[in-house]
């Protein structure tokens, strides 16, 4: 597995890491076995970074990787975790006596002393131009709660306020095949500070692995069900908001690129083509997908090795210029 520098943490991480959000909660149950077995296989496969948060599961997901870590003192690992979910979602929550008891929980589940990262998770907007709210970041590192900050995004404008800002160590964002505005300005902007990208929802929420027909149903308390209109959070992180039949089309035609382009390259389905191409990308630290079971999470590292030709980069263009870029361009 290549490694990368993680942005101004000065740590070096996987290009592939593990999106833990599956493994808490609103994908469907996954028992703390099968989590484990997740965590393992990934390890086992090269992966030295885990994104967690502290609402995935009400900590279950935190929970889970502390056991994980104790059970594996020499693992390798870089854990970040996110906060600012728990409570209302405004800008007066996020204050330092806030922080340092979301923080003391999150070390409690993960059983450490400091953070490796933390990252304001999908905060209101203004946050991230609160010079109280950095001020209140740097007190957690002079405190030794947290080794680093970040932020995680819903859009382009709130990644370039949070990377102008010195201490910001990461940001955390959308970034896939069905949403390319992130290129435009987010990743020069990163490169340039030294700032470290966190790329998530690599597979549109598994819309990129080209399983899923205008068909498919989702468990009840599955995201892909009940958040398609976004009435839980924001939209975007539901099949990146594009429309569900549009993606499942533009699905099938990315598909088709793969076997055009990679006929014969082992390991090469759609959804470790969509990783790879993500992996890639200038100024990508880590990409983050999720796994369910040690099959998924083995597939997902081993996306980490495959390369792509340049005119795979072209197709990607093309399919999104095509399907989504008039719908999806201005809104993130």
């Amino acid at each position: 597995m290549h490694q990368r520098i993680l942005g101004r943490t000065g740590r070096t991480v996987s290009i592939v890491g593990l999106g833990t959000w599956q493994l808490g909660a609103d994908w469907g149950d996954v028992d703390e076995s099968a989590a484990l077995e997740v965590l393992g296989a990934s390890v086992d496969a090269g992966v030295t970074f885990f994104d967690t948060a502290d609402v995935y599961g009400d900590g279950r997901s935190e929970s889970v990787i502390g056991r994980f870590r104790a059970e594996n003192p020499d693992a390798p690992l870089t854990v970040a975790t996110k906060m600012g979910r728990r409570g209302p979602q405004e800008p007066g929550e996020f204050t330092l006596a806030n922080f340092r008891a979301w923080t003391d929980r999150s070390r409690r589940n993960l059983g450490v002393d400091t953070l490796d990262l933390v990252q304001l998770h999908c905060p209101p907007t203004p946050v991230f131009s609160s010079d109280a709210v950095y001020d209140a970041l740097d007190t957690l590192v002079e405190e030794g709660a947290i080794a680093n900050y970040g932020v995680s995004v819903e859009t382009c404008a709130e990644a370039l306020a949070a990377i102008a800002r010195p201490g910001t160590a990461t940001v955390q964002i959308i970034l896939n095949a069905f949403r390319l505005k992130p290129l435009d300005e987010v990743l020069p902007a990163a490169r340039e500070a030294g700032v470290g990208i966190i790329a998530r929802v690599p597979l549109a929420s598994g819309l990129l692995s080209g399983r899923y027909t205008a068909s498919t149903e989702f468990a009840a308390d599955d995201h892909r069900n009940y958040n398609r209109d976004g009435s839980a959070f924001d939209v975007g992180e539901t099949f990146s908001g594009v429309d569900y039949a549009q993606g499942v089309a533009a699905a099938q035609e990315f598909a088709a690129l793969v076997r055009e382009l990679l006929p014969d390259a082992p390991g090469a389905t759609p959804a470790a083509a969509a990783i790879a191409w993500v992996a890639g990308l200038d100024g990508v630290s880590s990409v983050i997908p999720g796994a369910r079971n040690r099959a998924q999470a083995e597939s997902n590292a081993a996306a980490g090795t495959l390369t792509l030709p340049p005119a795979f980069d072209e197709g990607v263009h093309a399919i999104y210029d095509r399907y989504f870029r008039a719908a999806i361009h201005p809104r993130w």
